[in-house]
């Protein structure tokens, strides 16, 4: 069965509006044979005539009224289809999907959020919180367009992975303990500890820290969420090793935050997919470069 073009319907409307076939041409920019030849399609393919001569007027008939009606509701849902797209690809609005873990999630994402509120107030941000490698896996197979992950990464095909910031990894320490201005893998290590996630590269980072000074210590616990870690720390439970973003403030005075010796580093990195970016991811990708630190 043959579907029924647009444009043969919109010349309906325009004849129905109109009341003439010349008319009708006029608005539609069209020759009047080009009229002619739209309305006996739309005959031949409803199998009666739509419209009908009365005191000298083009009218449609009943069957060219129904006709009409549902046309006009057809012509006004595809412009409304074209005018959403149009402003997807204009940035105006759209939706974007962004991975990245609780910490960066907490602290440096409200940030860019807050930027794109003002500025781009009708684009949609989904945020799943995710691990660096389950973020890579879900950009590469399409379900994400944004991630924020840590470095290094080896590189992924199809993927572009940027340097975005590099942030100091700080010592918690409660604050009823005696600790030295920095703090060494010697005397942390003969501490009680809480450690990130065995699946996160910062607990990698961390135990690589101790290994260098020749310690391997066993933490009380692991958690894969800094603020409860820093909870924990609070109440005197232990000791550990978080990234702080030099914007966020240490407000809870039963924590001491000290630098270590060596220094440690947390590197995190967005990702996109390399293909072509839509202007909403763009809006996305700015408003967190604009975050950066190197």
């Amino acid at each position: 069965m043959r579907e029924i073009s647009l444009d043969r319907l919109r010349t309906l409307v325009a004849i129905a509006d109109r009341g003439s076939f010349a008319d009708a041409a006029r608005a539609l920019n069209l020759a009047p044979p080009t009229v002619s030849l739209h309305i006996a399609e739309l005959e031949e393919r409803i199998g009666t005539p739509l419209l009908s001569r009365k005191r000298g007027q083009i009218r449609p008939s009943a069957t060219g009224e129904l006709l009409v009606e549902r046309a006009r509701r057809l012509l006004a849902d595809a412009e409304q289809a074209l005018d959403d797209v149009q402003r997807q690809v204009q940035g105006l609005v759209g939706r974007v999907r962004l991975g990245a873990s609780t910490g960066a999630i907490a602290h440096l994402l409200p940030q860019a959020l807050e930027v794109l509120r003002q500025r781009h107030p009708a684009i949609d941000i989904q945020i799943a919180v995710l691990t660096s490698h389950e973020t890579l896996a879900r950009l590469a197979d399409g379900r994400l367009d944004v991630g924020l992950v840590a470095l290094p990464q080896p590189p992924a095909a199809g993927l572009v992975i940027k340097p975005w910031r590099r942030d100091p990894v700080m010592a918690f320490v409660p604050a009823h303990w005696r600790c030295p201005a920095r703090i060494t893998p010697e005397w942390l290590a003969a501490r009680q500890l809480i450690f990130n996630d065995a699946t996160t590269r910062l607990s990698r980072q961390t135990a690589e820290w101790f290994a260098k000074a020749g310690h391997h210590p066993v933490p009380r616990t692991q958690l894969n969420y800094n603020d409860a870690i820093k909870s924990l720390v609070a109440a005197g439970y232990g000791a550990a090793l978080l990234p702080h973003e030099a914007a966020t403030p240490l407000s809870d005075r039963r924590i001491v935050m000290r630098p270590l010796r060596p220094a440690l580093w947390r590197r995190l990195g967005i990702a996109h997919r390399a293909e072509h970016v839509e202007r909403s991811t763009q809006h996305v990708l700015d408003a967190l470069w604009n975050l950066r630190l190197t």
